[in-house]
């Protein structure tokens, strides 16, 4: 008798477990919300909306920025199978994208005037996801510079 609960239990946990082991999908158009982001020393922009497209293992991001230096815009593609490549300010931007537990990390290197920065995101969801975070880290010669962006789902 004690088998049979422990199993039920087992099957019981086991079920309650799995919707979080899915994969989380941050599909959908995101508007930055200013007032909860933190760009530390950098100028805050006065807009940023991405479009976020993600099927299976490959995540393509359409990102649109407006600040001092204008309307910038730029396509990012990024896969948790393999290293991929963009180019970001005419210069080629290597990434690498992993899960961890439901949030995505990507890792991106680039070199700038023969420097290499390092840039980690840690991508996470909120608010029945409604809201996506992504945590910055810029590893530089000039020192760490962490950062978080806030979105909200259109």
């Amino acid at each position: 008798m004690q088998r049979k609960q422990f199993l039920l239990a087992a099957a019981v946990c086991l079920l309650a477990v799995t919707p979080a082991m899915a994969k989380t999908d941050f599909s959908g158009t995101w508007k930055i919300v200013l007032d909860k982001s933190d760009f530390g020393p950098m100028p805050a922009p006065e807009k940023v909306e991405q479009v976020v497209e993600q099927k299976d293992s490959d995540i393509k991001v359409n990102l649109t920025q407006v600040g001092q230096q204008g309307e910038i815009k730029f396509e990012l593609n990024y896969s948790t199978e393999k290293e991929t490549t963009n180019t970001f300010r005419n210069a080629p931007m290597k990434s690498t994208a992993k899960w961890d537990g439901d949030k995505l990390v990507v890792v991106s290197k680039i070199e700038f005037q023969g420097n290499e920065i390092v840039i980690q995101d840690t991508w996470s969801l909120a608010d029945e996801g409604k809201t996506l975070t992504m945590d910055r880290k810029l590893n530089t010669p000039q020192g760490d510079i962490e950062m978080k962006q806030v979105f909200s789902k259109q």
